[in-house]
Parts: C-alpha cells; sequence; structure tokens
C-alpha cells in the first residue's frame, strides 16, 4: 500500500528551541513512520523579511542539526533546502498567473506583517502564500500537518490548486489539513510566545548549566511574592513546561506549590533538570553531527536530488497541461 505524502516546512531561524520541538518537530519525527515525508527548510520564503542574509548559511545548517537531532530520519524523509529546487520559483510564477490579487490581500498574515515591517512591504511578501502552495504542489503532497489557527492559510493553497485543476484539468491533489497538537508554547517571560526574536526562548543545544541560567530568569507565579505563600500552579509558566517534560512530577510539584512546601526555585530547578534529562541524547547527537560538517552536506545534497527528481515530473506535467509545451 502507498503511503500518502507529507510536505511541511520551516523557516530557517538557526538553533532551534523547546517551542520548536514541542510544537513542530516531535510530530514531524512520529509521522515518518506512516507517512511519506517531505520536510523542508524555507530559505527563499525567509527572504520576504530578511534584510540581512549574511547569517543565513549558519542558520539552515544549525536548524538541520537540531532537525536531525530530535530524530528526522533522512533514510525515512526526504529533508532538503528550498532554493537548491529551483523549480519551486518556476511553479511559483506559473501559479501566480492564475491567483486573484483579491485572494492574496485578504490574508490576515500579509496585513500583520505590513505592520510589523511597514517599509518592506515587497512583492514576495504578498506572493508568500503562492510559493507557500507551490512548496505542496510540487511535491503532490496530499497531507499538510497544521494547527487548527494555520487552517484558513491551508485552505488558500486549496484554493490555488483547485483553480488550477479547473482551468488545465487535473493536475495536483487539493491537499488535507492533518490536524495535530500544537502547544502554544509561552517564553520565560511568561507573557509571549516563545521565540528567539523576543528571547525568551530555551534553545535544545544549551548545555546543562546554560538551560538551567536561563530558566532560573523565568517569570512563575505573579501573586506568589514570599517563600512562604501559597502558589497557583495553574497560572505558572514553570509548572506548564514541566508538564510537558515529565508529567509525573507535575502532581505532586502542584500540591507542594500550593501549600508552600517548595517555592519557585525549587520548580525551577526541577523543570531544569526534566528538559536536561530528556535532551541529553539530543544533545549528545548533536554534538556528533557537528562534528562531521560533510555529513550534513551530503544530506541536504541527497535530499535535494530526490526533491527535484520529483519536481521536474511535476513541472513538466504543469507545462504540457498550460499548453507551454
Amino acid at each position: 500500500m502507498t503511503r500518502r505524502r507529507i510536505f511541511s516546512g520551516a523557516r530557517p531561524t538557526g538553533r532551534q528551541h523547546i517551542g520548536n520541538y514541542l510544537g513542530a518537530l516531535q510530530n514531524w519525527v512520529k509521522l515518518q513512520d506512516k507517512y511519506e515525508c517531505i520536510y523542508c527548510i524555507v530559505d527563499i520564503h525567509a527572504l520576504t523579511s530578511l534584510e540581512d542574509t549574511k547569517q543565513l548559511q549558519g542558520n539552515i545548517h544549525e536548524m538541520i542539526l537540531d532537525w536531525l537531532a530530535v530524530g528526522l530520519d533522512p533514510e525515512k524523509s526526504i529533508l532538503f533546502v528550498q532554493s537548491h529546487v529551483p523549480q519551486v520559483m518556476e511553479l511559483h510564477t506559473l501559479l501566480s498567473m492564475i491567483t486573484p490579487l483579491g485572494w492574496l490581500l485578504r490574508v490576515p498574515t500579509f496585513k500583520e506583517k505590513v505592520k510589523l515591517q511597514p517599509n518592506n512591504v515587497n512583492y514576495g511578501l504578498v506572493g508568500y502564500p503562492v510559493l507557500q502552495t507551490s512548496d505542496i504542489a510540487l511535491y503532490k503532497a496530499e497531507v499538510v500537518p497544521v494547527g487548527e489557527d494555520q487552517l484558513p492559510h491551508l485552505e488558500l493553497a486549496r484554493e490555488i490548486t483547485r483553480r488550477f485543476n479547473s482551468l488545465f484539468g487535473y493536475t495536483f491533489p487539493e491537499p488535507q489539513g492533518k490536524l495535530t497538537s500544537y502547544p502554544m508554547v509561552v517564553g520565560l517571560d511568561g507573557k509571549d510566545k516563545m521565540s528567539k526574536q523576543a528571547g525568551n526562548d530555551i534553545e535544545l543545544a544549551l548545555t546543562p548549566e546554560e538551560t538551567r541560567k536561563k530558566i532560573m530568569t523565568a517569570f512563575t507565579d505573579p501573586a506568589r511574592r514570599y517563600r512562604t505563600d501559597a502558589g497557583h500552579p495553574e497560572v505558572c509558566n514553570v509548572y506548564k513546561l514541566m508538564t510537558y517534560f515529565d508529567r509525573l512530577k507535575t502532581e505532586g510539584i502542584a500540591g507542594q506549590c500550593r501549600s508552600a512546601e517548595i517555592g519557585c526555585v525549587d520548580c525551577k530547578l526541577a523543570l531544569a533538570e526534566a528538559i536536561n534529562s530528556e535532551l541529553k541524547p539530543v544533545r549528545e547527537k548533536r554534538a556528533e553531527l557537528a562534528a562531521d560538517p560533510k555529513s550534513i552536506a551530503a544530506i541536504l545534497n541527497d535530499g535535494a536530488k530526490k526533491a527535484r527528481s520529483i519536481a521536474r515530473k511535476t513541472l513538466k506535467e504543469v507545462k504540457k497541461n498550460m499548453g507551454l509545451i
């Protein structure tokens, strides 16, 4: 029985943090055993908001190290960099010819980006969803893992492929969303989503001591001013993070927190221990991979070769159906 094909990608932001790990990477690893998976580092997408590209290659290298360290397997999945398969830019151009501008201007993320970068509202930013659709359609992916909040973005990709099929005959499967549980991991500031940009993240590649130091800066229960005050674990971000890494401890910690048997420092130390314990094999594998950069380059080159093989066939079919050949 042929396994269904999945596509997913991420912008090269460099070293991955716990939010990436809990929100996407763990799920990607599990999907490898049930689907034909294609995972892409989308460097062209990054250019829509990246004005300084000096760190781009370094970020790609750091990201693939983390992907491989957590369990993405080049023997099970195709792992590659978006720009290494130039057919995606060509398909992006062809799909842009049949995508109404009004569809793109209504995309909520476009409006958000305009507010964030008012001095850099570029053509690529408007056409971002078309390139995103090209990523999926080029490999004829049938399934895209998404959180519920991302379904509207996927629906636009479905509309574009549906329009293409209607105009030129069936070419692309309409990608179906695979709803997955993507926890919204709050950063160490206790306010915003964990992100490198906000500086509230915990990178997977930190040393155990660096992890402890980071966690000791985390905000906890705002109502608990003194060690003797009763705590409220349900509003504490440190406790929430603990539920992701050591569920067995959380129930006991909750009771001890409410009765003031333990303080916030105790909870932070317990969280650091839980994170360091889970990430120990990940960090060991990462160090091993980092010591052999040629193997990383070989993995990406092999992934791009496999991806290009699929892409060439798709693009030939697209051009034939459009009357270009």
